[in-house]
């Protein structure tokens, strides 16, 4: 279960932080939208996989303590 956590959280972490860098990166280029979704969109769901990759993270972290 820890191992899977951490993969789990490693992976949403990373998703999310893509998700953030292609967004800001298409809003700098002045584009608002990216395959049918808009920028602030796809940003708001890259703070919300780094947000989970977050809380994975700490149960994995929490888990190990106990």
């Amino acid at each position: 279960m820890h191992r899977l956590l951490i993969l789990a959280g490693r992976l949403s972490g990373l998703g999310g932080l893509a998700l953030c860098l292609i967004a800001g990166l298409a809003r700098l280029s002045g584009s608002f939208w990216i395959g049918g979704y808009q920028v602030g969109t796809l940003l708001l769901a890259g703070i919300g996989a780094l947000a989970a990759g977050s809380f994975l993270l700490l149960w994995a972290l929490t888990e190990r303590i106990e």
